[in-house]
């Protein structure tokens, strides 16, 4: 793994008010190189009205946020329609967004919406907020440093209210999920299986009359990188500069292309060899350049790659360049692919168009969308 890029992985447990109906909670996540949105939206009441307002809520926040809106500019805006729209007949969601940047500073804040937790070194604890000026309703900011093995758990109110008019009059509270947090923590449950623990026992404590209900938790652990390089650059005078870079990146680095290889081995000054007793049937050959993770050839292996890339690992028992790279983009949480510009003379064989391949400005943009479909961090450069 590398020791320079901290990932923010999301986890989330929820559940509906009735079995079979819509959740009117939701929560979305967006990544970008520098940042890690995710908004936790409660639509007011349930089933699909609910579920509407929330996902009306939280597509325009992340949808102002890639307009590089600020994040305070961005709430402040969703957070002003919400109000105008407290009326049974519109569209209504309480919601809280945190955003956490590369070097671990996180800020979250919440309109209408249960409080933060933070949890750190194995303690949780509610994160201290300072009320926002806005009229009529319930808004606050609260920040805050994250470190591998840190979290922030976003949750509904259907967790905080779990077990209303049972034992507990008000319901559990942001401190009664703190002091449960805290007991799953010393009694060993993992930072990953907290969002689950808190959904499962705010379900216990409401197992008839309860509400939409979500746990949702964004924690960071060092991240897996993988570098992917496909065809030279369009101009011929970069190809120095780009190899350079993608040889300078941390993390598993992958080439695919014949030409590709041969411009990455010219630059080491290293020979390419070629696989001779490949296993695969189906899959092209490998190729191997000393300090080169992978080597692969070109468009065949990425329309391959992006056919079996849903398959499950324990589906990938073949030996060969698709199954490998497969593998690692699956294990990924940020993929950088570098998209050489260049012409592709075989890119126009008939003999591929017959076979359904697409050639690599076709196929890379589409594996590139799949993989953020998968939650991860992909970065597309075109050289």
């Amino acid at each position: 793994m590398s020791e320079g890029y901290v990932h923010v992985e999301i986890v989330a447990a929820q559940s509906s008010k009735k079995a079979g109906a819509p959740c009117g909670d939701l929560f979305a996540c967006d990544r970008t190189p520098a940042t890690t949105n995710l908004v936790c939206a409660d639509g007011i009441g349930s089933g699909v009205r609910a579920r509407i307002a929330a996902q009306l809520c939280a597509s325009r926040l992340l949808e102002l946020l890639k307009l590089d809106f600020s994040l305070r500019r961005a709430f402040a805006s969703v957070a002003d329609t919400m109000q105008r729209n407290r009326d049974p007949q519109r569209p209504f969601a309480a919601f809280s967004v945190a955003r956490v940047l590369n070097d671990g500073m996180a800020t979250v804040l919440s309109y209408e919406a249960p409080p933060p937790i933070l949890i750190s070194r194995g303690h949780a604890s509610s994160l201290p907020a300072r009320p926002l000026e806005l009229p009529g309703a319930l808004a606050a900011e609260s920040s805050c440093w994250l470190e591998p093995g840190d979290g922030l758990l976003l949750t509904s109110d259907g967790i905080t209210q779990a077990g209303m008019g049972r034992a507990m009059p008000y319901g559990w509270q942001t401190e009664g999920v703190v002091r449960f947090v805290n007991h799953s923590l010393t009694g060993g449950a993992a930072l990953s299986e907290i969002a689950a623990c808190v959904h499962r026992e705010a379900l216990r404590l409401s197992p008839r009359a309860g509400d939409d209900a979500t746990a949702v938790l964004a924690h960071c652990r060092r991240g897996q990188i993988v570098n992917l390089f496909t065809g030279p650059p369009a101009q011929k005078g970069s190809d120095y500069e780009v190899v350079r870079r993608f040889l300078q990146s941390d993390g598993i680095k992958v080439v695919c292309g014949g030409t590709t290889a041969a411009l990455v081995a010219r630059m080491l000054g290293r020979p390419v060899d070629v696989e001779q007793e490949a296993a695969s049937l189906v899959a092209p050959p490998r190729y191997e350049i000393e300090g080169i993770d992978l080597v692969t050839e070109g468009a065949v292996t990425l329309n391959q790659v992006y056919n079996l890339l849903d398959e499950p690992l324990d589906r990938l028992i073949e030996d060969s360049g698709v199954t490998e790279l497969c593998v690692l983009l699956q294990v990924a949480d940020r993929v950088n692919i570098v998209l050489g510009g260049a012409r592709n003379r075989a890119a126009g064989d008939i003999a591929f168009r017959q076979q359904g391949i697409l050639d690599r400005e076709q196929i890379v943009p589409l594996l590139a969308a799949r993989l953020r479909a998968a939650g991860k961090l992909v970065v597309l450069e075109r050289v």
